[in-house]
Order: C-alpha cells, then structure tokens, then sequence
C-alpha cells in the first residue's frame, strides 16, 4: 500500500508560488501572478521584521475588506511567524477597541475608508493604512525581498479569528499554522480542487469560513482566488462567470440573497460547480443546484475545529453527517448535566422525531487533542470547551440508529412545550417549505405559564403591504390563512410544533457574517412594530388559524403573565438553568433561508 503524501505546510504552500505565472489573485481591476503575490508576500515579511518590537506579540491586526493586501498580509505573516488577526469591520467604537487591544496587536493595518471607525480608539503604535501615499514609500525598500531566513515551522499561531459568543464579549480563537493547513488541505483533496480551479472568495477574509474553506485550500491546490471587496448578490453571477469560478464558499443568509435575484435564462450555465458552507438549509441548496447547476455541501464545524461533520451524499434528509468525518473522532450527542450517551432518535412514519426529550443532547468530541487551540487571554471559556478531556461543542444534537447525526439548534435554540422538548431546526425546516417564505428563523419565546412557545421570523417572499388600512389588512389576512393551510398540511409536523407568534420581517436581520441575528430577535419577541401573526390561547385542540396581533392582544397577553406572576420579558425555557456557564460560541444561528 502506498504511503500517504505528507501534508504540506502553509510555508511551503506559499513558497512553492515562486515563479509561477498562472493567477494567483484576479478581482475588480486587477490580476496579480502567484510569482506576484509572492513577492508582496516576501516584502511585507520584511518589513514586518523592522516594525515589530523586539519581545512583544508578533500580532497583526488586519482591518481590511477583501481586497489583495488582506492576502498579501497574511502570506507575509505565515513567512514570518507573524499572527494575523481578523478584526471585523462592523463592529464600532469601544467594542471595535476591545479587539484590538485584547489580542495585542502590535501592528494593524488599515484602509482610508475604515479610518472613520478609529477615530477615537486607542491605537497599537504603529498604523499602516494600504491606499496612503506613503505606503508605497515604506515598502519600497522591500521590493526585492527574498523570504526570511529563518522560516516559522507548523505549531507557529498563525491566527486569531474572533467568534461570537451569547454571554460576553467575543472570544479569539488560536489556530495554528498546521491547523490551518490541516483544514484547507481536507478540503482540497475532499473537493479535488486543483491549480486549474478558481475560488471565488466573497465572504470576509476576517471570519473562519473564507480562511479555512476557501484561503487555504485555494492556496494548497495552488489555484487561483478571486476576491469580491463585499458580498453583492446582484454582483454574485457576473464574478463567478467573469473569473471562472468553479468554488465558493458562504454563510447563513448569501445563498438566499443571490436566488432572490433576478432569474437570467442562463443562469444554468454558470460555470460554478460546488459551494460550500453552513446554513443554506435543505430547501434552497435544492434551488440553487436546479437554477445555477452547483451543488452545495453544508458543513457543521466552528472556528475551533473541535469538532467537524460533513454532509455525506448517502446522508437521509435532515442529517448532517457521522461518526467518521474526522481520523480518530469520537462524536457521540450525551446528556448535558451528566455526560451519559442520550439514546438513538426514532421517527414515525412521517419522519417526525417521537423521543425528542431523551435524544436530544450536546454534541461532544471524546477524542483528546480534537484540535482545539484554546483562547486568546481567555483560559476560564476554554476550560469549559473542553472538559474531562472532551470537547463539548455547545450546540445540540441527536442521532439515529444508523450514525446519522442531526442538527438539532444551538445552545440556547431549543425549546420545551408543553413539557416537550423541540429542535428548532426541525421546525425551521418545514416553515421553509412555505410558498410564501423567502427566509426563516425559528427561536423561543416565554410560556405565560411555564416553559416555552414557539416563535418564528418569516421574511415574505413579496413585499410586506403599505397602506391604506384595509388593504393591509386583507394582506395580512391571506398571508395568515395560507400560513394555517400549509402548516395544516404538512404530515411531519408535530402537534406542538406550530409557531404561537408569526413575525412579518421586511428583511430578516443578520450578523456581519450573514447568520440570522437571533438573539435580537428573541430579544424583542412580539414588542415590534413589524406585523406580528398569532394563535391566540384556547382551550382545547382547535383548528389550527391565525390572526393578526393588535394592540388589545398585547395588553391581554400583558395580564395574561401578570396573572401568573410573570413577565413577558421572562427567560423562560421552564425549569432549565440558562445560565449554565457553558459557552456558546456560535456567530448567529441557524435560521433557513429559503430563497
């Protein structure tokens, strides 16, 4: 048998550009050789080894949008040991700071446009700014520059990527070198990516997907990477057929920007062929493939690579993936509070999961050294990711007979009806099947009684109706008679399963990273000014009808809790502790667009 080839190093990845003359990085105006990219990577390498100070953090904080000096940077921190930092572009003012100083960049580098949002920060010593006159004249020096002479080897932190948290401010997380190359090199040879493959890179360069599912892997094939400053949905298909781009990846809602654009008649001939990323949901993956010809693998993993799960092609509807997906792991979904194995899920006839309550648990990662690298100046959160040598992920799962694992929400997404436990992806997933329904998200809103109801956000697909009153009115009337037909319809959904409360949202609000922003939307519950559905209380199994929810309702509901010594801003979630302090470390959540 054949001995597997070594998996090759970043610095390798990178130095093996020499003398290439193939793209390396194509874009809106410009088209740099990989020879090219190289070089920039060499001088800015060199330059890094004057600037920073002897004994401090090697750290470089890049604030940039996708442009070629995020990737100029970020080759010249892997030549020199250096660590890039991602700081997000949308965060601002004292939140924006903290980043910056809490991952102790020594360095940070900078646009003009982005100057705004430092105006009142205290900043590292040094500021470089990549479109400033004098940027030119400082590199100048460097332009010949080999590679250093001592070059930084695979355990060297190579990134700090921050990820946001439920509880506190976000967390950085350590990836080093041979982690990252571990990555992009999985899925270079899952994805048969080669060096005549272009990328097409248009989710930000400051969060974990674009690095570990598309820079590195691109950079590990030797191909080519075609960068897009921003995500444009309406820029989306003239990139990829402009560059070639048979490769991207995405995030949360970007699948359901671009099918929400106009439909082309050759939309069919896209020369795309394969995405991949996270919270597509089952429905516009199907869309995307029929209209653009590229088939989309969802992925379940965070930027901690603790724990990883890749859709399998033989994979049931609904599953992720199973054990396997990693050499070594042990996946197993246990209990939370005593870390027993929950028993397999079962589903009846109609594929509705019957033992919800005792399948459901936290999925786990039993394999020591699962990859984790810990958190920047934050021991306490990685303590509690990982625990009597397992990695617990945070988010909730459960398993059937045959392996299959199956996304059950995260942490704090899961409810408890009627003293019933629900997976809200479980329950997303139908409301994505809904004609009317462009995008969705599921979450838990307080029981006046105890427990939980269940709410969901629906972005129609045609715009939410203006006035006059009574046109208004007739809308609502019929989005909320057709809502009660189909769910009405629908064999696999579960007698608790039907939302209490139908949140009308003109545009469905998302992180930077296009997740669903979840947490405000539980926040706010029904106190909005957006059109609200609801089932109002009753006695008994009714027919299943919604209305819209006036003012009146609202002040009944308000008596409705008072009655039972609560609150409408209680946490609900029954008799579970929510502030078990276990991290949650998920940017967003998983609500389904549908397209």
């Amino acid at each position: 048998m054949a001995a597997r080839t070594p998996q090759p190093t970043l610095v390798e990845a990178v130095l093996a550009q020499r003398g290439v003359l193939r793209p390396g990085l194509v874009g809106d105006g410009f088209s740099h050789t990989q020879d090219a990219v190289l070089r920039a990577a060499c001088a800015r390498a060199a330059l890094l080894g004057d600037l920073l100070p002897p004994g401090g953090y090697p750290h470089v904080g890049l604030l940039l949008e996708n442009t070629p000096e995020y990737v100029h940077w970020l080759q010249a921190c892997v030549l020199a040991g250096a660590t890039a930092v991602g700081v997000n572009p949308t965060r601002r003012g004292p939140d924006l700071y903290r980043d910056i100083q809490h991952t102790d960049c020594a360095l940070l580098v900078t646009e003009r446009r982005l100057l705004p949002l430092l105006a009142a920060a205290p900043l590292p010593q040094r500021v470089l700014v990549v479109d400033h006159p004098g940027y030119a004249d400082l590199l100048a020096p460097y332009r010949d520059a080999p590679p250093p002479a001592a070059l930084p080897g695979p355990g060297t932190r190579m990134l700090l990527t921050f990820t946001s948290g439920s509880t506190g401010a976000p967390k950085a997380v350590v990836c080093s070198q041979r982690r990252l190359a571990r990555a992009g090199d999985k899925l270079r040879e899952q994805f048969r990516l080669t060096a005549e493959d272009t990328g097409y890179a248009c989710m930000p360069l400051f969060h974990g997907n674009a690095l570990m599912g598309l820079w590195s892997p691109m950079l590990l094939a030797r191909g080519t990477v075609a960068l897009r400053r921003r995500f444009s949905a309406s820029h989306f298909l003239d990139d990829v057929r402009a560059h070639r781009a048979r490769y991207f990846t995405y995030v949360g809602r970007a699948v359901s920007y671009v099918l929400a654009t106009e439909p082309r008649p050759d939309d069919a001939r896209s020369p795309l062929r394969l995405g991949f990323g996270t919270e597509a949901g089952a429905v516009d993956a199907a869309r995307f493939e029929a209209r653009f010809g590229c088939r989309l693998v969802e992925g379940y993993g965070s930027s901690e690579g603790g724990c990883n799960l890749r859709q399998d092609p033989a994979a049931p509807p609904g599953a992720v993936g199973r054990a396997g997906s990693g050499p070594g792991d042990d996946l197993a979904v246990v209990d939370p509070d005593t870390g027993a194995e929950c028993p397999r899920s079962r589903f009846d006839r109609h594929g509705r999961l019957v033992n919800g309550a005792e399948a459901i648990g936290e999925l786990v990662n039993r394999t020591a050294g699962s990859g984790f690298e810990g958190y920047w100046r934050n021991p306490e959160a990685g303590a509690a990711r990982v625990r009597d040598g397992w990695y617990w992920t945070g988010d909730l799962f459960h398993r059937d007979a045959d392996g299959w694992f199956r996304f059950a929400g995260r942490g704090d997404d899961w409810l408890r009806v009627d003293s019933e436990n629900l997976a809200v992806a479980d329950i997303e997933n139908i409301l994505a099947r809904w004609e009317q329904a462009r995008a969705v998200a599921v979450y838990a809103v307080p029981d006046p009684v105890a427990g939980d109801q269940v709410m969901a956000a629906v972005q129609p697909r045609t715009e939410l109706p203006g006035p006059p009153a009574d046109r208004v009115a007739g809308e609502l009337a019929s989005l909320a008679g057709s809502l009660a037909a189909f769910l009405g319809a629908q064999p696999d959904l579960g007698s608790k399963m039907p939302p209490r409360f139908v949140r009308l949202v003109r545009a469905m609000p998302v992180t930077a990273t296009h997740k669903t922003a979840r947490a405000a939307l539980r926040a706010e519950r029904w106190h909005t000014d957006d059109p609200v559905l609801w089932r109002p209380y009753q006695r008994g199994a009714g027919p299943l009808a919604y209305r819209t929810l006036t003012a009146t309702d609202r002040e009944r509901l308000r008596e409705l809790f008072a009655a039972h010594g609560r609150t409408a801003l209680d946490a609900g979630h029954g008799d579970r502790d929510r502030e078990r302090e276990r991290d949650r470390d998920r940017d967003g959540s998983s609500g389904r667009a549908t397209g």
